[in-house]
């Protein structure tokens, strides 16, 4: 008798991914179904009125889209990789002109009484664009310049997310970091990453002097005391310069590319400004939620700050503060071993598939999962500003929840072929 996994119906299919992917899916239910509730009083599961209805609907969509894809032939999606992301760019411009403002981002197309939210698309599109144009074979001369459109495959959305003020999903290009350094990208350009963050919080948290004298005495400590860098002075006074243009840059970034509330909210965790009625309202109640759990929680559709609706929007960005109120320590630990065992599954899955297009992919869809977990995390718990990223599969949504089944199930039918 043939087992599941290598039965007619599954063809093969990674059985852990589909289960982790369903487990997620059902707490995103849950948890969505418990922050409509009143404390006390049940709603009817089949209302489709309310945010659980609305969701049940995009999870069900969800599900047929799952196995449309794992019905068709991996090597048609790889095909037409380009002109998804066109259209998906394409959509994204359209906003910039016909879209809906939704908390201060103008990034959604209204049809009726839903949204969509291009962005989410066009983070798989470019995962599953740069594994294509990374994958085809390409003369030296190509190769040399390749690293300027893969920077521009990238870029090109941000600036266009950019533009609809919405820094979050700007911010999640930069999890394709992931995959370059998997495929060889030097040490280096990581040393820079953490250099630029250094000096982006220094300026921010005091000004332009203290960040440029940093940069000069670790200038001269360089090249007092490394004979090596000394041969690279040319370098590394170019990179000194380049340095101090991107120190005048923060501030200007700062000011031109977050809302007024997104900067209010990364001055609190700076710690220049302090609004406990105001700004800071917000994540105090996220805290409060999480932390009056504790270990065992406060048991399902029992959570006293998720019923009375002190935390903000608790069934998309703020979700985990539900988890955490209801469920305790315990539940936020199950929830991060579901993450963590579905990222490394598809990196282990990565890893062994001998087409260099899987691997390219799948670290791509790792990074966004890597990106978008720790974010949403980091801004419910106060250590990173709150920046309106939705926690992948159990967030309120379809536009990410549409994305993020596209994302899996196509690894899962790549890896199938």
């Amino acid at each position: 008798m043939p087992t599941l996994e290598n039965s007619k119906i599954t063809k093969g299919f990674d059985v852990k991914l589909i289960g982790y992917y369903f487990a997620l899916v059902f707490i995103g239910w849950m948890t969505i179904y418990s922050t409509c509730c009143i404390q006390g009083v049940s709603l009817p599961i089949f209302d489709f009125n309310q945010l659980y209805g609305k969701q049940m609907i995009w999870i069900i969509t969800s599900f047929v889209m799952a196995a449309i894809i794992l019905l068709i032939d991996g090597r048609i999606i790889q095909h037409y990789a380009y002109f998804f992301y066109l259209f998906c760019l394409f959509l994204m411009v359209l906003v910039l002109f016909i879209g809906a403002e939704i908390n201060g981002a103008k990034s959604w197309i209204k049809i009726g009484s839903f949204s969509i939210q291009p962005t989410e698309f066009m983070k798989f599109a470019t995962a599953l664009t740069l594994a294509k144009f990374m994958q085809e074979g390409k003369t030296a001369t190509q190769r040399r310049y390749m690293w300027i459109w893969q920077f521009l495959l990238i870029i090109i959305p941000v600036i266009v997310v950019m533009l609809q003020h919405d820094a979050g999903s700007a911010l999640v290009f930069a999890s394709f970091i992931i995959l370059f350094y998997r495929e060889g990208l030097s040490n280096e350009f990581i040393v820079f990453g953490i250099i630029a963050a250094t000096l982006a919080i220094v300026t921010l948290f005091s000004n332009e002097i203290y960040s440029i004298a940093l940069v000069s005495i670790a200038f001269i400590a360089i090249m007092i005391f490394n004979q090596q860098q000394r041969k690279k002075y040319g370098r590394n006074i170019l990179l000194y310069f380049l340095c101090i243009v991107f120190i005048f840059s923060v501030n200007l970034f700062y000011e031109k590319g977050f809302e007024p509330h997104q900067k209010q909210r990364i001055d609190t965790i700076l710690g220049k400004t302090s609004d406990p009625l105001g700004a800071d309202f917000n994540l105090n109640q996220s805290k409060i939620a999480i932390g009056s759990g504790g270990f065992f929680g406060k048991g399902y559709l029992n959570g006293t700050q998720t019923k009375l609706k002190f935390v903000p929007e608790q069934s998309t960005d703020f979700i985990f503060c539900a988890i955490g109120e209801e469920w305790g320590f315990l539940g936020t630990l199950v929830v991060f071993g579901l993450y963590g065992a579905l990222i490394l599954r598809i990196l282990k899955l990565s890893e062994k598939n001998r087409n260099p297009f899987v691997r390219y992919y799948g670290y791509g869809i790792a990074g966004i999962f890597i990106v978008h977990f720790f974010i949403n995390i980091g801004m419910t718990t106060g250590i990173l500003p709150i920046i309106g990223i939705p926690l992948p599969l159990i967030s309120y949504g379809g536009s990410s929840l549409w994305a993020f089944t596209m994302m899996l199930f196509c690894f899962i039918k790549f890896n199938d072929n």
